[in-house]
């Protein structure tokens, strides 16, 4: 090997180490029956110590993720239903994609989570939902969501953070 090659083969061998860590990662919403939940769980820890879905041997309620794992948790559970386009587990946002409701094919929602602590708590989460209505020539236009409809988001994703936190000091 030349000296001319060396920094080819070192991206190459870098590159290789990345796609192969990334191989175990699971993506894509939970199922409804939590097989995929289960898989998640026994993927065991993705970066060393960093467990980004808590666990059982986990006595850290913040998991190393930089926000709250009971919270990140209970937004992934709480959006399955919904495609995913981001999830950035250090920055503690979720970003779905667009998601057209098979009852009201005119309108389609896209949410955005933000969470904000590393605690459990109601003000370290805030939830972003946008709507919008299909107009004449199939063109999308925004349209107000109700507080309410925000409101309720974020107290959905809190509760199952409370489950999650209750069903772990449980087992």
């Amino acid at each position: 090997m030349t000296a001319k090659h060396a920094p080819r083969v070192v991206v190459v061998a870098a590159l290789l180490l990345v796609l192969t860590a990334c191989e175990s990662i699971v993506t894509g919403p939970t199922d409804p029956d939590g097989y995929m939940d289960k898989e998640i769980k026994s993927a065991g820890k993705l970066f060393g110590d960093i467990n980004l879905f808590g666990g059982a041997g986990d006595s850290n309620t913040n998991s190393g993720i930089g926000v709250n794992g009971f919270l990140w948790r209970a937004s992934l559970d709480t959006l399955s239903f919904l495609p995913l386009s981001s999830a950035d587990p250090f920055g503690g946002v979720i970003i779905t994609d667009w998601y057209t409701p098979p009852e009201s094919p005119e309108e389609r929602f896209k949410v955005t989570v933000y969470i904000l602590d590393r605690e459990l708590r109601s003000d370290g989460l805030r939830v972003a939902i946008f709507r919008q209505k299909r107009r004449g020539n199939a063109e999308w236009r925004d349209a107000n969501t109700g507080e309410s409809t925000t409101t309720s988001l974020e107290n959905a994703i809190l509760t199952r953070a409370r489950e999650l936190r209750m069903s772990q000091s449980d087992g």
